[in-house]
């Protein structure tokens, strides 16, 4: 079974570096042992178990390596962000799709809209048709 695989892969890498694979696995959706093991080939040499020497990929010349190594910290420092920003910015993205909804419910602000904005108010009735903001932003 593949999570055998992928655990034996992980099996390569000290505690935290396991981590972190796992955390990318997650975020990214992809559970794959080639996915594993490209995480296992951007790894740190210090953030492996038992190993000292550089590692060799075979095609690949170690200063490339150096650099997808730091591509991919690079990376996960970004996605990071990512994940530290997106529940707060959804809250206030609910937060404004209720405010807005209870506004176009008010007969006399649609009406004002719709003679003096009629733009916003389209915008307006898209952002409160929105069922969810992944499938909006998808």
């Amino acid at each position: 079974m593949c999570s055998r695989a992928i655990f034996e892969i992980f099996k390569r890498m000290k505690p935290m570096r396991q981590i972190e694979a796992a955390e990318l696995m997650i975020a990214t959706n992809n559970f794959s042992v080639g996915y594993a093991t490209a995480l296992l080939a951007g790894t740190p040499v210090s953030e492996l178990v038992g190993e000292t020497k550089p590692k060799v990929v075979k095609g690949v010349k170690p200063e490339v390596m150096a650099r997808l190594e730091k591509e991919l910290a690079r990376l996960q420092q970004a996605m990071t962000g990512l994940q530290d920003t997106y529940g707060k910015e959804h809250l206030q993205l609910t937060v404004i799709k209720g405010y807005l909804a209870k506004l176009l419910g008010n007969p006399r602000v649609v009406r004002y809209l719709l003679q003096h904005r009629p733009e916003y108010l389209e915008e307006f009735q898209a952002i409160g048709e929105i069922v969810s903001f992944t499938d909006k932003a998808a």
